[in-house]
């Protein structure tokens, strides 16, 4: 049997074309099965085989520790944060592929997963495979996955944490849709559902680069994970995109073990915290964060104009509020010297850049 994934870029020709044409025509007088559905959560259906999807979100919003969740629940058949997994009994295995942390780090990752699963930790369960190509340039990075899938048939689910590390530029559009096509053939040829983590825009929303766009565009499903507005130790899963119906949104935090738990009744408090919450106690950091998400290039703008993208930026970041609210937030603003007013124009002003900082600055803690 030809293996189509060995094509890569290269032009199909007559003999190439003829022996594709079992893989590639479709028969009215066949019957094609329904893809088993392999992840679910809330009832609705995340993963399929055949397909990929993705985890996004912003530096630090602890978009791994969702992933992991999700692997755990695929070894373990338990319901984990919400999510359910059924791999077929012949494809049981799973290959996480790391492309951007240490092996210390990646270890800390297995164990969490194993942890999560209920798994011992002095021996290897043979139910995964964890790969950490950190070393490695992009175009050898595909050719180890590429080579673990056509060594290995009992891979179910792949996750690759770092899909923006098998290409050389984020921006590159051919590049891009390169990856994407490699997702949706090793996929689809090897009968498996690929799992990616890509990071979102700091001063936005929108998935990084081409990539991103791509992904959006070709994914059955991304899960956007973000970090809470009143708990930093607490992180928010939804739907961004998903090819199903949208299953309701979660919280998980991080306990003591360095575990993430379900939050219990989180839909309650993401009410009364919306309905009841001060501007006043969003940190200057989420003030930015929403502010940076819709001042583009950060000209001069009018009163009306600032009003309605400050709607749209708080509402990014989870803090939808009224256009009362907003008027009274833009003074607040004002005093605290992020928005700077002159004559009947308002600007954005932004953060010192780190050479500014006085010392005693810090960074955020090294979860991932």
């Amino acid at each position: 049997m030809m293996d189509i994934t060995t094509l890569g870029n290269q032009r199909i020709d007559q003999k190439t074309f003829e022996q594709l044409l079992k893989h590639i025509k479709l028969k009215v007088t066949e019957e094609y099965a329904f893809p088993p559905e392999i992840i679910t959560c809330g009832g609705a259906t995340i993963a399929t085989l055949g397909n990929f999807s993705a985890s996004v979100g912003k530096p630090k919003s602890k978009k791994t520790f969702n992933v992991s969740a999700i692997v755990a629940a695929a070894i373990s058949g338990k319901e984990i944060l919400g999510y359910k997994a059924h791999l077929p009994e012949d494809k049981k295995k799973i290959l996480y592929i790391d492309t951007e942390q240490s092996k210390y780090h990646c270890h800390k990752v297995l164990e969490r997963i194993l942890k999560l699963a209920n798994l011992p930790l002095n021996k290897e369960s043979g139910l995964i495979d964890f790969f950490v190509l950190r070393e490695y340039t992009p175009e050898q990075r595909r050719d180890i996955i590429t080579l673990a899938l056509r060594g290995d048939s009992r891979y179910g689910l792949v996750v690759i944490d770092g899909v923006r590390d098998l290409l050389r530029d984020i921006n590159n559009p051919s590049e891009a849709l390169d990856i994407i096509n490699d997702l949706m053939r090793w996929s689809s040829f090897y009968d498996l559902h690929i799992h990616t983590v890509l990071h979102l825009n700091k001063g936005d929303d929108n998935t990084r680069g081409h990539i991103g766009s791509e992904l959006n565009n070709k994914a059955e499903t991304v899960l956007q994970i973000t970090k809470n507005i009143d708990d930093s130790n607490m992180s928010e899963v939804k739907a961004m995109f998903i090819r199903d119906k949208e299953f309701a949104p979660f919280a998980f935090r991080i306990d003591n073990n360095g575990l993430p738990n379900y939050v219990e009744g989180y839909k309650a408090e993401l009410a009364r915290r919306d309905k009841k919450m001060h501007f006043s106690r969003l940190t200057e950091e989420q003030h930015r964060e929403a502010i940076e998400s819709v001042v583009g290039d950060n000209a001069p703008l009018g009163y009306s104009k600032m009003i309605n993208l400050l709607m749209d930026g708080y509402s990014n970041i989870g803090y939808s509020r009224g256009r009362n609210t907003i008027i009274s937030l833009l003074r607040y603003l004002i005093e605290m010297g992020l928005i700077l007013k002159t004559d009947k124009a308002y600007q954005y002003v932004p953060q010192k850049q780190e050479s500014e900082k006085q010392p005693e600055d810090t960074d955020e803690d090294g979860l991932v």
